[in-house]
């Protein structure tokens, strides 16, 4: 056997390339992307073996000072450059967490003022009603255009601004490269580019909320359909506001495709040695299939905002009929189509549905591991049935147009594609249900949003069985029944697994823990809170409720839902409230929570085996993957006194080779 070095990698410490002596040494195996364990004896013996080991102090000087930061290089950054400015994959992901909790506040607010309008229509809004007097009319009230123009912007801000950018941006920036053991992304410049993107299309949205004065705000809706969308004369809404809308879309648009670019190399080429396909955790697998969707899906929309642009400035008729005419304006000049729009946009939409969802997925299936102290019930079923829900994820768009005139056959296909995507989320539900039951499951605020995620799918995905069958969508197609649907789906389901993501991964960012009491009760309002704010929404789409209506107290047979609007605003503030105790957590805990070190939760997977927060570099030395993702209660855990074991420990018949090893090069 011979003596060989791990390989070299940017920006690391010095300490890498010293020996040192520790309490419970471990080697290093320089390993290829086959499992050693599965090897034969006479392959196994030839692997190259190196010593790379801590000594005690050492370890806890990288605790104490996230060793390899800017002390162990000799440069300091500025302030600027150290939050601002950076590259590296840490600061980025607060970044994005940071900015999309602001903006999910903004977007929060967006709601309740929707909710107002619907439980006391036309009643002066309080508070807020005197401040935006000059959007909101005289004396406060909510006009029909400025309603418009609130459920556009709630959709666009929570769809575009928080769900797609914490999940991918937020999670997936801090969590790719400290789960496969790389220092950074594969392309750290790049990464800052994603992020920085972002500002001008927060910009852009937040010009076109204020354009127009009293009729503020774009009027095509989150899916701005033509041609209310195209033609600046279709509505008051339709004008430089939509215009600055479409912007901040593209702009969103090019940012996460930069994302998905650096995330697909990253997880590629930059895995730890011995770090196998089948040995990353959920949470990679379900970002490396999302990243897939957005560099399929993403350009297809980036392509039709911007030939919608072109039809609004440039005279351009790709979505614009002729003959058209629209407030006594002339006759529009083209031969364009309107349904164009309607296959780009849900081409990508539907897809995008995964894009904020499966990260949660693989981010839900560490945590209940973790949480029930068991491995993941089925493993490799799990990762394809990820795979299964992606690609039949681009092939159920029109599920969404059944009210267009599509051609019936088309629409058998649609909804016939539709109901398979229910067999890959049957299995990760039971697979879920199947990692709890017989575990030692630790109740804590953790494990409390993890199981609200499961639980709101299944609604929102039994829900969606519904609407997939043509008679039944064709009913309920624009009611509340479908809002009910996607926020059990996309708020229900997404942010409690986003909610749980934050507790659980905040030590290893910050390092410190969240208030779990505070934690809990965040999670009992929402899960109160939103289950009285969407439920009844079922209700009131098989009533018959059309959505995007200011007043739909107009149609006689809808004025008996009132009380029930009521009762759905009075939780939708319930639910609002709750978000201030996380806000206050996250804010608290970062400077005053408690201390903790490197693996409070007692996790297997290689975050947790790097400083917390991690240094430069991420890690104390180039850490090297010998396990499974989810080695809990083995007996080998046993025979250590604990219940888990990191993917770096060495498994016995190795450490008695690098033990012989070492001696005999002594």
């Amino acid at each position: 056997m011979t003596v060989s070095h791990l390989p070299r990698r940017k920006n690391r410490s010095p300490i890498c390339n010293l020996k040192f002596q520790i309490r419970n040494p471990e080697s290093q195996i320089k390993a290829s992307d086959a499992d050693p364990s599965d090897q034969p004896p006479d392959k196994r013996l030839n692997l190259e073996v190196t010593m790379a080991t801590v000594s005690p102090a050492i370890e806890s000087h990288s605790d104490d000072h996230s060793h390899g930061n800017d002390h162990g290089h000799g440069h300091q950054q500025s302030f600027f450059y150290t939050y601002l400015w950076s590259t590296d994959h840490k600061m980025i992901g607060k970044q994005f967490l940071i900015t999309t909790m602001i903006m999910m506040m903004v977007g929060g607010a967006l709601a309740l003022a929707v909710r107002w309008q619907l439980a006391f229509p036309w009643q002066n809004m309080p508070v807020l009603g005197p401040v935006f007097k000059l959007f909101l009319g005289e004396g406060g009230q909510i006009s029909p255009e400025f309603y418009t123009m609130l459920f556009t912007m709630h959709a666009s801000v929570m769809i575009f601004l928080v769900i797609i950018p914490i999940l991918a941006g937020a999670f997936g920036n801090f969590l790719i490269p400290l789960q496969i053991g790389a220092d950074d992304m594969a392309f750290p410049v790049l990464n800052a580019l994603s992020y920085w993107f972002m500002w001008p299309a927060i910009a852009c949205f937040g010009t076109s909320f204020f354009v127009g004065g009293a009729t503020a705000g774009p009027a095509g809706g989150w899916t701005s359909y033509p041609l209310l969308s195209a033609l600046q004369e279709a509505a008051p809404g339709s004008g430089a506001a939509q215009t600055f809308w479409l912007m901040g879309l593209t702009l969103v648009g090019v940012s996460s495709m930069m994302g998905s670019v650096n995330y697909m190399t990253t997880i590629i080429n930059m895995r730890a040695p011995g770090m196998t396909l089948f040995r990353m955790p959920l949470t990679i697998w379900s970002m490396f299939i999302t990243a897939i969707l957005q560099a399929f899906a993403l350009p297809v929309l980036t392509a039709a905002g911007f030939m919608l642009l072109t039809d609004r400035i440039m005279g351009t008729c790709f979505f614009v009929p002729a003959g058209i005419v629209v407030n006594n304006a002339a006759p529009t000049i083209g031969g364009g189509q309107p349904l164009l729009w309607q296959h780009l946009f849900w081409f990508y939409s539907h897809p995008a549905v995964y894009i904020m969802l499966l990260p949660a997925m693989g981010m839900v299936s560490d945590m209940l591991s973790c949480m029930s102290r068991k491995p993941v019930f089925g493993y490799k079923p799990m990762v394809y049935s990820m795979a299964a829900i992606a690609g039949l994820g681009f092939i159920v768009w029109g599920h969404h147009m059944f009210t267009s005139g599509m051609n019936p056959a088309l629409g058998m296909t649609f909804m016939t594609s539709t109901m398979m995507i229910a067999l890959p989320s049957a299995i990760k539900t039971f697979n879920w249900i199947g990692t709890i039951w017989g575990g030692n499951v630790k109740f804590n605020s953790v494990m409390l949003n993890c199981s609200g995620f499961v639980a709101m799918f299944i609604v929102g995905g039994l829900s969606g069985i519904f609407m997939a069958a043509v008679p039944v969508d064709i009913y309920f197609h624009d009611t509340y029944f479908i809002v009910a649907h996607f926020h059990y789906v996309l708020f229900g389901s997404t942010l409690f697994g986003v909610f749980a993501g934050i507790t659980f991964w905040f030590p290893k960012m910050f390092g410190r823990l969240m208030n779990d009491t505070v934690a809990k009760w965040h999670f009992a309002l929402t899960f109160i809170g939103f289950n009285g704010t969407f439920f009844p929404m079922h209700l009131l789409g098989i009533s018959g409720m059309p959505r995007r209506y200011a007043d739909p107290y107009l149609h006689p047979y809808l004025e008996h839902l009132l009380p029930m609007n009521q009762f759905i605003t009075c939780s939708a503030i319930l639910m609002g409230f709750a978000q201030f105790l996380l806000l206050g957590n996250f804010l608290y805990s970062m400077y005053c929570g408690e201390k903790c070190g490197r693996n409070p939760w007692g996790a297997n997977g290689l975050e947790w085996s790097a400083p917390s927060p991690p240094g430069h570099g991420n890690f104390d030395v180039p850490p090297v993957c010998y396990r499974g993702p989810y080695e809990y209660s083995s007996p080998e855990a046993g025979a250590l006194n604990q219940d888990f074991i990191l993917q770096t420990e060495v498994p016995p018949d190795m450490s008695k080779i690098a033990t012989a090893e070492t001696a005999a090069t002594a």
